[in-house]
Formats: structure tokens, sequence, C-alpha cells
């Protein structure tokens, strides 16, 4: 199932659809569905048009947390556990929002990174237990300035900024598997990778994260990029796609 929002008469409204040939409708709140195991019921009449040609979207989820996850395995020349970071819930901008980038924190990088939105109240779950508790995944572009790394290793500088965190425009529901991640920078690819490709597995990275910090429903964590991020310059327009989910950025 397709989980979005959108505004109805001013108000931000849950929506699903069974799928993209499927019209949106309004629905009950997904995450108290979820809790009881089950899909959020219709509560009104179909929306105008298919989910692929529908209302105009929202973000799908307002995270009060967002941990992004730096794969580290394969950057150094010592392995490391997998590793978080928080970033701001307020650099959240819904697809299509164009993004004013930074002029004054050198090198633009775009990410294509598979973000996975939390269902119910988690904390310290095992690996086994990890997935249980995601409601679905959506896409997420990382915007980053990699050059504050240097004086920023915490990545305070390097990943803020007004829209730094494009996301959604909806969240795809149930099992997640080998999931394919795909980018276009200014109209060519340059990204064709898979979630499989990250050194640490999705439920190793929910885990890990639930093991220090307690997460609740709408929280979102950015799993990393597997060799999915590229340059950018202000102009470009960049195109993500993690599995049916397409995520546009216009950079400014």
């Amino acid at each position: 199932m397709r989980i979005a929002r959108t505004l109805v008469d001013g108000v931000a409204t849950w929506i699903g659809a069974e799928g993209p040939d499927a019209p949106w409708r309004p629905i009950a709140d997904p995450y108290a569905a979820f809790a009881a195991g089950a899909d959020p019921a219709p509560l009104g009449e179909a929306l105008a048009g298919v989910a692929a040609d529908g209302p105009e979207l929202l973000a799908p989820c307002a995270p009060l947390a967002i941990v992004g996850i730096a794969q580290n395995r394969t950057q150094n020349d010592h392995p490391l556990p997998v590793q978080g970071w928080l970033k701001s819930p307020r650099t959240v901008v819904a697809s299509g929002v164009p993004v004013d980038a930074r002029r004054d924190a050198g090198r633009l990088v775009v990410e294509a990174e598979l973000a996975l939105v939390v269902g119910s109240d988690l904390f310290q779950a095992s690996v086994d237990e990890a997935m249980a508790g995601i409601l679905g995944y959506t896409a997420v572009n990382d915007v980053s300035y990699p050059d504050r790394s240097l004086v920023d290793q915490r990545n305070f500088e390097a990943k803020g900024g007004i829209g730094a965190t494009p996301l959604g425009p909806w969240i795809e529901t149930g099992p997640i598997g080998d999931v394919p991640i795909r980018m276009t920078v200014g109209g060519v690819d340059v990204v064709d990778t898979t979630s499989g490709a990250l050194p640490v597995s999705l439920a190793e990275c929910v885990a890990y994260v639930s093991h220090w910090l307690p997460l609740g429903p709408g929280d979102v964590i950015m799993t990393g990029a597997p060799f999915s991020n590229a340059p950018a310059q202000p102009g470009d327009r960049v195109d993500i796609r993690v599995g049916d989910v397409s995520l546009t950025t216009q950079l400014h």
C-alpha cells in the first residue's frame, strides 16, 4: 500500500492507494492501524485522479528524529561498526519543492538513499525484531556539503540548510527486500545500485539506532548511500527512484 499526505481544506490529511493505478482516498491514522496489525481503513470517497496523477503530496511524514547512517566499513582502512548521526527534521521538504543550495559551504553532493519510516515506538530492538517496527520505506535525497566535514566531523554543517532533506513523496508498506536505487542529475544517469549494496543490513541499522535512541511513529532512518552519491550544482534537477518511489529535487 502507498501512504501519503496532502492538504484537504488546508489540513494535512492521510491518504492511501493500493497501487499506481488506484485512486488516492482519505485513510485513518496509519500508525494506529500499524499498531493494530492492519491496513488503515478508508474514510471517504476517492480523490480525483490515480496515485500516479493525483493531488499534490506533502512530505509523507513529520519526523521528530531523523537519523543518518554512516556506512564506514567500506571507507576506512580498519573496519568500524555502523554509526549514526542526527539531521534536523526542519530540513525536510516534499518532492518537487525547490531547494536553494548553499553558496558558503563548498562542494554540493546529492545522495540517493532508502529511508525507513518507523511505525511504532521502538527502543533496544534486536536485529530479529527491528523490521517489525518499520511502517515502510520512502526515498530521500541527503543534500550534503562534504567540504564542511573537514572542520565538522559530526555533520552539523555538512548536512544543514533549508531543504537539505527532500523526502517522499509516499511510503511503500509491506516487506522490504533488495530495493533498487537510481538517480539522475541534470538528465544524466549517475547511480544504479540497490539497498543490498549497503555493507550493513537494514535490520542491523534499525537495531543499532534503536539501541541508543528511542524511536517513535514517523521518525526516519536514512540508511546510507550505497555508492549512490554524485556531485551537483545549482540549476540541476535531481531525480531519485527508490523502488517505485520517485523523488524530484530542483536545485537553485
